[in-house]
Protein backbone atom coordinates (compact mmCIF):
# COMPACT_ATOMS: atom_id res chain seq x y z
CA UNK A 1 0.00 0.00 0.00
CA UNK A 2 3.10 2.49 0.81
CA UNK A 3 4.25 1.85 -2.57
CA UNK A 4 0.69 3.00 -4.17
CA UNK A 5 0.72 5.77 -1.91
CA UNK A 6 4.19 6.96 -2.73
CA UNK A 7 3.02 6.43 -6.51
CA UNK A 8 -0.32 8.74 -6.57
CA UNK A 9 1.93 11.03 -4.58
CA UNK A 10 4.25 11.70 -7.12
CA UNK A 11 1.34 12.18 -9.42
CA UNK A 12 0.15 14.72 -7.79
CA UNK A 13 3.33 16.57 -7.36
CA UNK A 14 3.41 16.20 -11.11
CA UNK A 15 0.27 16.35 -12.47
CA UNK A 16 -2.65 17.85 -9.78
CA UNK A 17 -3.82 21.17 -11.48
CA UNK A 18 -1.46 21.46 -13.87
CA UNK A 19 -1.83 20.90 -17.69
CA UNK A 20 1.85 20.53 -18.05
CA UNK A 21 3.52 18.16 -20.52
CA UNK A 22 6.49 16.41 -20.08
CA UNK A 23 6.99 13.37 -22.73
CA UNK A 24 8.45 15.74 -25.61
CA UNK A 25 6.02 13.60 -28.18
CA UNK A 26 3.10 15.80 -26.49
CA UNK A 27 5.31 18.62 -25.58
CA UNK A 28 5.69 20.41 -28.96
CA UNK A 29 2.61 19.81 -29.64
CA UNK A 30 0.71 20.62 -26.58
CA UNK A 31 2.33 24.03 -25.75
CA UNK A 32 1.36 25.87 -28.67
CA UNK A 33 -2.44 24.55 -28.40
CA UNK A 34 -2.71 25.47 -24.95
CA UNK A 35 -0.86 28.27 -24.99
CA UNK A 36 -1.24 30.62 -21.70
CA UNK A 37 -3.41 27.59 -20.14
CA UNK A 38 -5.86 27.46 -22.74
CA UNK A 39 -6.98 27.00 -26.51
CA UNK A 40 -9.33 28.30 -28.76
CA UNK A 41 -12.25 26.58 -28.73
CA UNK A 42 -13.01 24.09 -32.19
CA UNK A 43 -16.26 26.03 -32.58
CA UNK A 44 -15.32 29.34 -32.47
CA UNK A 45 -13.86 32.03 -35.14
CA UNK A 46 -14.19 31.48 -38.85
CA UNK A 47 -13.81 27.47 -39.97
CA UNK A 48 -11.20 26.38 -41.32
CA UNK A 49 -10.10 23.09 -42.09
CA UNK A 50 -8.72 21.93 -38.94
CA UNK A 51 -8.26 25.20 -38.12
CA UNK A 52 -5.02 25.68 -40.38
CA UNK A 53 -4.28 29.33 -40.46
CA UNK A 54 -6.31 30.97 -43.13
CA UNK A 55 -4.45 32.39 -45.60
CA UNK A 56 -6.30 33.63 -48.79
CA UNK A 57 -4.95 33.88 -51.48
CA UNK A 58 -5.55 36.30 -54.66
CA UNK A 59 -5.36 34.06 -58.14
CA UNK A 60 -4.95 36.82 -60.35
CA UNK A 61 -1.57 37.66 -57.96
CA UNK A 62 -1.15 34.91 -56.08
CA UNK A 63 1.45 35.05 -52.78
CA UNK A 64 2.34 31.82 -51.47
CA UNK A 65 4.48 33.26 -49.28
CA UNK A 66 6.51 29.99 -47.99
CA UNK A 67 4.23 27.53 -47.82
CA UNK A 68 5.08 23.79 -48.66
CA UNK A 69 1.57 22.61 -48.82
CA UNK A 70 -2.25 24.85 -49.79
CA UNK A 71 -5.47 23.17 -48.87
CA UNK A 72 -7.88 25.05 -51.55
CA UNK A 73 -11.97 24.47 -52.02
CA UNK A 74 -13.10 23.59 -55.43
CA UNK A 75 -16.61 23.84 -55.00
CA UNK A 76 -18.21 22.38 -58.02
CA UNK A 77 -20.25 19.65 -58.94
CA UNK A 78 -21.04 20.19 -62.41
CA UNK A 79 -19.66 16.97 -63.66
CA UNK A 80 -22.39 14.56 -61.88
CA UNK A 81 -23.86 11.97 -63.68
CA UNK A 82 -26.15 11.30 -60.30
CA UNK A 83 -27.24 13.45 -57.47
CA UNK A 84 -26.10 17.07 -57.17
CA UNK A 85 -24.79 18.70 -54.12
CA UNK A 86 -21.09 18.01 -53.54
CA UNK A 87 -20.57 21.92 -54.14
CA UNK A 88 -21.16 22.12 -50.79
CA UNK A 89 -18.73 19.81 -49.56
CA UNK A 90 -16.12 22.19 -49.45
CA UNK A 91 -18.01 24.11 -46.88
CA UNK A 92 -19.11 20.84 -45.03
CA UNK A 93 -15.68 19.60 -44.53
CA UNK A 94 -14.19 22.65 -43.12
CA UNK A 95 -17.36 23.33 -40.42
CA UNK A 96 -16.15 20.05 -39.29
CA UNK A 97 -14.46 20.62 -35.53
CA UNK A 98 -12.07 18.28 -34.11
CA UNK A 99 -9.58 17.12 -36.48
CA UNK A 100 -6.27 17.25 -35.57
CA UNK A 101 -3.86 18.37 -34.75
CA UNK A 102 -1.88 15.30 -33.55
CA UNK A 103 -1.63 12.67 -35.89
CA UNK A 104 -0.61 9.66 -32.57
CA UNK A 105 0.17 7.06 -35.66
CA UNK A 106 2.56 9.04 -37.70
CA UNK A 107 3.74 11.36 -34.48
CA UNK A 108 3.34 14.60 -36.75
CA UNK A 109 0.96 17.82 -35.77
CA UNK A 110 0.71 18.95 -39.64
CA UNK A 111 -0.30 22.19 -38.58
CA UNK A 112 2.74 22.90 -37.13
CA UNK A 113 5.41 20.48 -38.80
CA UNK A 114 4.42 22.36 -42.19
CA UNK A 115 4.17 25.19 -43.71
CA UNK A 116 1.02 24.68 -44.96
CA UNK A 117 -2.71 26.55 -44.84
CA UNK A 118 -6.45 26.77 -46.08
CA UNK A 119 -6.20 29.52 -49.07
CA UNK A 120 -9.56 29.36 -49.29
CA UNK A 121 -11.37 28.31 -52.73
CA UNK A 122 -10.14 28.31 -56.64
CA UNK A 123 -12.46 30.86 -58.57
CA UNK A 124 -14.47 29.86 -60.33
CA UNK A 125 -15.87 32.36 -63.43
CA UNK A 126 -18.89 30.81 -63.99
CA UNK A 127 -21.48 28.67 -61.32
CA UNK A 128 -23.27 26.95 -64.82
CA UNK A 129 -20.32 26.37 -67.55
CA UNK A 130 -18.68 23.17 -66.63
CA UNK A 131 -15.55 23.06 -69.23
CA UNK A 132 -14.92 26.69 -67.98
CA UNK A 133 -14.64 25.64 -64.67
CA UNK A 134 -12.49 23.06 -65.51
CA UNK A 135 -9.97 25.84 -67.09
CA UNK A 136 -10.31 27.62 -63.82
CA UNK A 137 -9.15 25.15 -61.79
CA UNK A 138 -6.45 23.71 -64.08
CA UNK A 139 -5.44 27.65 -63.91
CA UNK A 140 -5.25 28.06 -60.53
CA UNK A 141 -3.43 24.94 -59.13
CA UNK A 142 -0.67 25.50 -62.06
CA UNK A 143 -0.48 29.34 -60.59
CA UNK A 144 0.38 26.48 -56.81
CA UNK A 145 2.03 24.03 -58.08
CA UNK A 146 4.72 26.71 -60.11
CA UNK A 147 5.35 28.27 -56.65
CA UNK A 148 6.52 24.48 -55.77
CA UNK A 149 3.43 24.53 -53.10
CA UNK A 150 2.21 21.26 -52.78
CA UNK A 151 -2.11 21.68 -53.85
CA UNK A 152 -4.46 19.39 -51.64
CA UNK A 153 -8.04 19.81 -52.87
CA UNK A 154 -11.43 19.70 -51.35
CA UNK A 155 -14.13 18.57 -53.98
CA UNK A 156 -16.40 19.25 -55.48
CA UNK A 157 -17.38 16.37 -57.62
CA UNK A 158 -14.54 13.97 -59.45
CA UNK A 159 -14.42 15.54 -62.74
CA UNK A 160 -12.55 18.21 -60.76
CA UNK A 161 -9.50 15.98 -60.68
CA UNK A 162 -8.80 16.01 -64.56
CA UNK A 163 -7.75 19.38 -64.51
CA UNK A 164 -5.79 19.17 -61.55
CA UNK A 165 -3.81 16.50 -62.83
CA UNK A 166 -3.26 18.77 -66.02
CA UNK A 167 -1.22 20.95 -63.56
CA UNK A 168 0.56 18.76 -61.38
CA UNK A 169 1.72 16.63 -64.46
CA UNK A 170 1.96 19.19 -66.52
CA UNK A 171 5.84 18.25 -67.08
CA UNK A 172 6.14 14.68 -65.95
CA UNK A 173 3.29 12.10 -66.13
CA UNK A 174 2.39 11.30 -62.34
CA UNK A 175 1.10 8.00 -60.73
CA UNK A 176 -1.99 7.87 -58.65
CA UNK A 177 -3.84 6.02 -56.06
CA UNK A 178 -7.19 6.21 -56.56
CA UNK A 179 -8.96 5.17 -54.03
CA UNK A 180 -13.26 4.56 -54.93
CA UNK A 181 -16.52 2.92 -55.71
CA UNK A 182 -15.84 3.45 -59.45
CA UNK A 183 -12.38 3.55 -61.75
CA UNK A 184 -14.15 6.80 -63.62
CA UNK A 185 -12.14 5.87 -66.64
CA UNK A 186 -15.38 6.34 -68.56
CA UNK A 187 -15.63 7.45 -72.05
CA UNK A 188 -18.18 10.60 -73.56
CA UNK A 189 -21.82 10.39 -72.93
CA UNK A 190 -24.57 12.82 -72.97
CA UNK A 191 -22.02 15.13 -75.48
CA UNK A 192 -19.29 15.35 -73.62
CA UNK A 193 -16.09 13.93 -72.02
CA UNK A 194 -15.80 16.14 -69.00
CA UNK A 195 -18.07 14.27 -66.18
CA UNK A 196 -17.43 12.67 -62.52
CA UNK A 197 -16.92 9.08 -64.37
CA UNK A 198 -14.22 9.86 -66.94
CA UNK A 199 -11.39 12.20 -65.09
CA UNK A 200 -8.65 9.25 -65.44
CA UNK A 201 -9.17 8.72 -68.50
CA UNK A 202 -9.04 11.99 -69.89
CA UNK A 203 -5.66 12.67 -67.86
CA UNK A 204 -3.90 9.35 -69.07
CA UNK A 205 -5.12 10.60 -72.89
CA UNK A 206 -3.73 14.13 -72.27
CA UNK A 207 -0.40 12.39 -71.02
CA UNK A 208 -0.09 14.25 -67.41
CA UNK A 209 -1.18 10.66 -65.72
CA UNK A 210 1.09 7.28 -65.93
CA UNK A 211 -1.28 4.38 -65.99
CA UNK A 212 1.39 1.73 -65.31
CA UNK A 213 1.78 3.86 -62.31
CA UNK A 214 -2.25 3.75 -61.46
CA UNK A 215 -3.95 1.80 -58.61
CA UNK A 216 -7.50 1.92 -58.61
CA UNK A 217 -8.68 0.40 -55.14
CA UNK A 218 -12.54 -0.41 -53.65
CA UNK A 219 -14.08 -0.86 -56.84
CA UNK A 220 -17.31 -2.26 -57.01
CA UNK A 221 -20.90 -1.65 -57.91
CA UNK A 222 -23.04 -2.09 -61.43
CA UNK A 223 -20.79 -0.09 -63.41
CA UNK A 224 -17.86 -2.37 -64.79
CA UNK A 225 -18.69 -2.37 -68.30
CA UNK A 226 -17.52 1.28 -68.31
CA UNK A 227 -14.32 0.95 -67.16
CA UNK A 228 -12.59 -1.12 -69.99
CA UNK A 229 -9.92 1.64 -70.59
CA UNK A 230 -8.56 0.94 -67.04
CA UNK A 231 -7.60 -2.81 -67.85
CA UNK A 232 -6.87 -1.61 -71.67
CA UNK A 233 -4.22 0.70 -70.58
CA UNK A 234 -2.43 -0.91 -67.66
CA UNK A 235 -3.86 0.44 -64.35
CA UNK A 236 -4.24 -2.26 -61.61
CA UNK A 237 -7.79 -2.72 -60.29
CA UNK A 238 -8.63 -3.77 -56.84
CA UNK A 239 -12.48 -5.07 -56.63
CA UNK A 240 -13.95 -4.15 -52.82
CA UNK A 241 -14.51 -8.07 -53.02
CA UNK A 242 -11.21 -9.21 -52.81
CA UNK A 243 -10.36 -6.87 -50.21
CA UNK A 244 -10.85 -9.20 -47.53
CA UNK A 245 -9.17 -12.16 -48.47
CA UNK A 246 -6.16 -10.00 -49.99
CA UNK A 247 -5.65 -7.89 -46.59
CA UNK A 248 -5.22 -3.88 -46.14
CA UNK A 249 -1.66 -4.15 -46.04
CA UNK A 250 -1.08 -6.25 -48.80
CA UNK A 251 -2.75 -3.71 -50.76
CA UNK A 252 -0.47 -1.17 -49.66
CA UNK A 253 2.20 -3.01 -50.51
CA UNK A 254 0.97 -3.56 -53.70
CA UNK A 255 0.48 0.14 -54.00
CA UNK A 256 3.79 1.27 -53.12
CA UNK A 257 4.91 -1.09 -55.67
CA UNK A 258 2.81 0.20 -58.41
CA UNK A 259 3.66 4.24 -57.86
CA UNK A 260 7.63 3.46 -56.61
CA UNK A 261 9.46 6.38 -55.73
CA UNK A 262 7.92 8.58 -58.63
CA UNK A 263 5.75 11.72 -58.18
CA UNK A 264 2.23 10.50 -57.17
CA UNK A 265 -0.88 11.96 -56.71
CA UNK A 266 -3.75 10.83 -54.17
CA UNK A 267 -7.61 10.66 -54.76
CA UNK A 268 -9.89 9.46 -52.39
CA UNK A 269 -13.76 9.45 -53.29
CA UNK A 270 -15.85 9.54 -50.24
CA UNK A 271 -17.67 6.70 -51.89
CA UNK A 272 -15.30 4.43 -51.45
CA UNK A 273 -16.53 4.36 -48.07
CA UNK A 274 -19.56 2.45 -47.04
CA UNK A 275 -22.95 3.75 -47.51
CA UNK A 276 -23.56 2.43 -43.55
CA UNK A 277 -20.64 5.21 -42.92
CA UNK A 278 -20.61 8.25 -46.01
CA UNK A 279 -24.45 8.14 -46.97
CA UNK A 280 -23.73 11.54 -48.00
CA UNK A 281 -22.60 11.44 -51.40
CA UNK A 282 -23.92 11.36 -55.73
CA UNK A 283 -23.43 7.58 -56.25
CA UNK A 284 -23.48 5.29 -53.07
CA UNK A 285 -22.42 1.58 -53.93
CA UNK A 286 -23.04 -1.17 -50.97
CA UNK A 287 -19.95 -3.12 -49.67
CA UNK A 288 -17.15 -0.28 -49.32
CA UNK A 289 -14.39 0.41 -46.92
CA UNK A 290 -15.28 0.87 -43.20
CA UNK A 291 -13.80 4.07 -41.83
CA UNK A 292 -11.48 1.77 -40.24
CA UNK A 293 -10.36 -0.05 -43.45
CA UNK A 294 -9.68 3.27 -44.79
CA UNK A 295 -7.43 4.26 -42.37
CA UNK A 296 -5.51 1.58 -41.94
CA UNK A 297 -4.57 1.76 -45.85
CA UNK A 298 -4.40 5.69 -45.87
CA UNK A 299 -2.06 5.13 -42.96
CA UNK A 300 -0.19 2.75 -44.56
CA UNK A 301 0.85 5.10 -47.47
CA UNK A 302 3.32 6.67 -45.19
CA UNK A 303 6.98 7.70 -47.59
CA UNK A 304 5.41 7.63 -50.84
CA UNK A 305 6.04 10.51 -53.32
CA UNK A 306 2.84 12.68 -52.85
CA UNK A 307 2.84 15.75 -55.27
CA UNK A 308 -0.84 17.03 -54.53
CA UNK A 309 -4.06 15.03 -53.38
CA UNK A 310 -7.74 15.08 -53.41
CA UNK A 311 -10.66 13.96 -50.75
CA UNK A 312 -14.02 14.65 -53.49
CA UNK A 313 -17.89 13.90 -53.51
CA UNK A 314 -19.07 14.65 -50.06
CA UNK A 315 -22.74 15.86 -50.79
CA UNK A 316 -23.37 16.88 -47.13
CA UNK A 317 -27.54 17.79 -47.82
CA UNK A 318 -28.05 13.82 -47.82
CA UNK A 319 -26.44 13.01 -44.32
CA UNK A 320 -28.30 14.68 -41.69
CA UNK A 321 -25.97 12.86 -39.23
CA UNK A 322 -23.07 14.87 -40.86
CA UNK A 323 -20.77 11.41 -40.61
CA UNK A 324 -19.99 11.85 -44.35
CA UNK A 325 -18.39 15.40 -43.73
CA UNK A 326 -16.56 14.09 -40.56
CA UNK A 327 -15.20 10.93 -42.48
CA UNK A 328 -14.24 13.33 -45.64
CA UNK A 329 -12.58 15.77 -43.37
CA UNK A 330 -10.93 12.79 -41.13
CA UNK A 331 -9.50 11.24 -44.19
CA UNK A 332 -8.30 14.75 -45.35
CA UNK A 333 -6.34 15.02 -41.90
CA UNK A 334 -5.07 11.91 -42.74
CA UNK A 335 -3.66 13.11 -46.25
CA UNK A 336 -2.01 16.08 -44.94
CA UNK A 337 -0.32 13.50 -42.16
CA UNK A 338 1.43 11.28 -44.50
CA UNK A 339 3.07 15.03 -46.48
CA UNK A 340 6.00 15.35 -43.73
CA UNK A 341 7.21 12.02 -45.01
CA UNK A 342 6.87 12.38 -48.77
CA UNK A 343 10.20 13.39 -50.70
CA UNK A 344 8.56 16.11 -52.55
CA UNK A 345 8.63 18.24 -49.20
CA UNK A 346 11.22 20.30 -49.56
CA UNK A 347 13.41 20.55 -46.63
CA UNK A 348 11.31 16.98 -45.51
CA UNK A 349 14.36 15.61 -42.67
CA UNK A 350 11.87 13.53 -41.45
Amino acid sequence: MSEYNDKIEALKAKYADKNEFYDPRFKRVGEEIFNGGTREAPYSGVPTFADLPYHPVQFDAPDFKNLQVAVVGIPMDLGVSNRPGSRFGPRAIRTIERIGPYHYIHDVAPGFDLNIADIGDVPLSSRYRLEQSHQDIEKAITKIVDAGVIPISIGGDHSITHPILKAVGKNKPVGLIHIDAHCDTGGPFDDTKFHHGGPFRNAVLDGVLDPDRTIQIGIRGSSEYLWEFSYASGMTVIHADDISSLGIKSIISKAKEIVGDGPTYLSFDIDSLDPSFAPGTGTPEIGGFTTREALELLRGLKGVNLVGADVVEVAPQYDATTNTAQAGAQMLFEIISLLPFSPSISGNHR
